[in-house]
């Protein structure tokens, strides 16, 4: 009598290339998908941005808050609010800075504070490295390691 079926070790050698797989796919699914958050982050800075010049275009300034334009309540892809400051005489010391600490900007700070939801103004702070943030006016939108 002949049997068919699967031996012991062949399911043992299956379950170990099924496991391998996985091994090497779970972490590029996690890249990607942290990957995929920081673009939508740029693109919410992005569409932000284009309400606030609507905003300055109609009352001749920069708004205080994001809630002035609607989007007070906005959250970035890992739950956090977006972080806004107009800049006055008052908070200047407060803006973000370049690891050279050359402000980002001149009217405004628009970032987030990215997946660890933790930051620290300049730069140069590791807690600051994975913010997504607004610089030069806007001419770069994206990672802060990267700026």
């Amino acid at each position: 009598m002949h049997l068919i079926g699967f031996t012991l070790v062949e399911l043992a050698i299956t379950v170990a290339i099924i496991g391998t797989l996985t091994t090497l796919a779970i972490p590029s699914y996690v890249n990607s998908l942290n990957n995929a958050k920081i673009t939508r982050a740029i693109g919410d800075i992005r569409a932000v941005e284009k309400d606030i010049a609507a905003y300055e275009a109609d009352h001749g300034e920069t708004p205080a808050t994001l809630g002035a334009i609607g989007r007070g309540s906005l959250l970035d892809p890992w739950e956090n609010p977006y972080q806004f400051m107009k800049f006055t005489d008052q908070n200047k010391g407060a803006m973000r800075k370049d690891r050279f600490l050359v402000p980002l900007n001149t009217s405004y700070d628009l970032y987030s504070k990215g997946k660890d939801g933790k930051s620290i103004p300049p730069l140069t702070a590791n807690v600051s490295w994975d913010d997504i943030i607004r610089a030069n006016d806007g001419a770069y939108v994206g990672l802060a390691s990267g700026y």
